[in-house]
């Protein structure tokens, strides 16, 4: 079944990003590329939680983030609201970061993965499906903790106000 993806990566994510995309279009799916457009240096916050962003809102069913490692880009997808990105190197943590976690954004280091694992990859996450059950449970749990860290946010900076 197609999916509508939102993709994003830095400049160390750009040629895998592009090879991503091919693979995608030929099995159908819908890409919305956030950006970064090439190999020039780029900070990588910005596409990454737009990209994420852009799931949480519903313009996506899934994103995808790109860069050197994976890890800032994961982080900063998370920073989104809603967003639960997850770090795969392997099709079995990317099938668990589906299962278990419910993930919605899919991080991938370019400097760690060759195209086709990276494409195989994506091809896990997006077939898997979330378990619910217990895994249901963790989930609202985690989703507890980022509303009772944006209240505390949003406490500390209304204390800082006159």
């Amino acid at each position: 079944m197609p999916v509508k993806l939102s993709i994003a990566n830095d400049h160390a994510g750009y040629q895998l990003k592009l090879a991503v995309m091919s693979h995608l279009r030929e099995v159908g799916h819908e890409v919305d590329d956030l950006g970064a457009h090439g190999e020039e240096p780029v900070d990588y916050p910005p596409y990454c939680a737009a990209c994420a962003r852009s799931v949480v809102a519903g313009r996506a069913d899934m994103g995808i983030v790109i860069g050197g490692s994976g890890q800032g880009e994961q982080i900063a997808a998370n920073k989104v609201h809603g967003a639960r990105a997850a770090l795969c190197h392997d099709e079995y943590t990317a099938r668990l970061a589906r299962q278990h976690n419910n993930a919605n954004v899919l991080a991938l280091g370019a400097r760690i993965l060759a195209a086709e694992l990276a494409c195989d990859i994506v091809d896990v996450f997006l077939s898997s499906t979330f378990q619910g059950g217990r895994h249901q449970v963790r989930v609202d749990e985690v989703v507890a903790i980022e509303v009772e860290e944006s209240r505390a946010w949003a406490a500390a900076q209304g204390a800082d106000q006159p």
